[in-house]
């Protein structure tokens, strides 16, 4: 099983891609892949913008979603919902296909130093995943992340929200023994 994994920022110290870090080493997979959206930096999305060709980091990142077997996001919130620079590599493969997601089985993670944990923009992104072909098996959101996860060690320090991890994770992937 190929997995891809990514959080949903461009934050060189996200919190959220320590969390899909940590859930990706959690799966039991042949090869797993943690993309960077800063390596996928394009332009702002705009109809104009689109006329004009799409961007070959936008088909990149579209084709690694298609090439692989299931997909796990972890979604910074900004301001209640999702960050720029997501909503910009979202727009842009959005106009390769609708089916961005391409009905591979998800799991939806955010977190955030908060008592919401990025519930907001967690229950966005689930709200409209049936309409870009997400097969969204389970989402979580950690909340007060500083206190349930060791960053330094690069695991969850908090055995309930380990376990609520591991259940959600189960629910689309076969997890390491």
């Amino acid at each position: 099983m190929k997995l891809l994994a990514f959080a949903a920022t461009n934050s060189q110290k996200s919190i959220n891609k320590q969390l899909v870090q940590y859930a990706s080493s959690l799966v039991e997979a042949t090869e797993v892949e943690i993309l960077d959206i800063n390596d996928y930096e394009m332009p702002i999305y705009s109809p104009e913008r689109n006329e004009e060709g799409m961007p070959e980091l936008a088909t990149q990142f579209f084709n690694k979603i298609g090439s692989a077997d299931g997909v796990i996001i972890s979604f910074a919130e900004y301001n209640g919902s999702y960050t720029a620079a997501y909503k910009n590599l979202f727009d842009w493969m959005s106009r390769i296909d609708m089916k961005v997601y391409q009905n591979k089985p998800m799991v939806l993670l955010a977190s955030s130093p908060g008592s919401m944990g990025g519930s907001s923009v967690l229950a966005s992104a689930q709200a409209s995943a049936p309409y870009f072909a997400a097969d969204v098996k389970a989402a979580l959101s950690v909340p007060k992340f500083y206190e349930v996860f060791d960053s330094e060690a690069g695991v969850m320090k908090d055995a309930d929200m380990d376990a609520s991890l591991k259940d959600a994770l189960s629910q689309a992937f076969t997890l390491k023994a």
